[in-house]
């Protein structure tokens, strides 16, 4: 019996181009047996190979590796930016954040369409309501990840604090990091 999922994973991903070899229809390797015949593509035809298609390497948390094409890719993840360095439930704060965000902004259009409009009275201002609790929501997780990312993240260092550090001397920009103060 089939079903839906949804998925609820943080993973790790960068842009990447695959590069893939298919003759008369088969996704096969140069010099195998699949790799002979006529093809109408003159690309793959003098190149035996298909122009780079853009997608994205994803690393999953048990250090998996695959590919994923840019729109599916792009369809199934929002990007958190670089969390990292923060603990887990830091790293879950900031996508519960996101995701709400995406999802605020999509009941945004959906308000603001012909459908909606077309609802009940009843089902827009349930719709409203349920608007009014996403935001409140949104404003106290963004308290919280704002918390916490202050208590595990460093500020950036800056040119002059780098130079400051090099010349032994204090940091102009963050007096409070300083590294050669005795």
């Amino acid at each position: 019996m089939t079903q839906h999922y949804v998925g609820t994973k943080i993973i790790e991903a960068w842009p990447s181009e695959k590069v893939s070899t298919r003759i008369c229809g088969l996704d096969c390797k140069p010099g195998s047996a699949e790799c002979t015949g006529y093809c109408e593509d003159s690309t793959i035809a003098s190149t035996g190979t298909l122009p780079p298609q853009a997608g994205y390497t994803v690393k999953y948390p048990d250090g998996y590796t695959s590919w994923s094409p840019k729109d599916v890719f792009e369809a199934a993840y929002l990007p958190l930016g670089h969390i990292g360095h923060l603990p887990p439930h830091v790293q879950r704060m900031v996508a519960e954040l996101e995701q709400l965000d995406d999802r605020i902004k999509k009941l945004g259009t959906f308000q603001g369409s012909d459908l909606y409009a077309s609802l009940s009275e009843d089902e827009r201002k349930d719709l409203d309501t349920q608007a009014k609790c996403m935001v409140a929501y949104w404003n106290a997780l963004l308290i919280r990840v704002e918390r916490a990312r202050g208590q595990f993240e460093r500020p950036a260092l800056t040119d002059a604090d780098a130079s400051a550090d090099i010349a032994g001397t204090a940091r102009p920009d963050n007096p409070g990091l300083n590294t050669n103060a005795a």
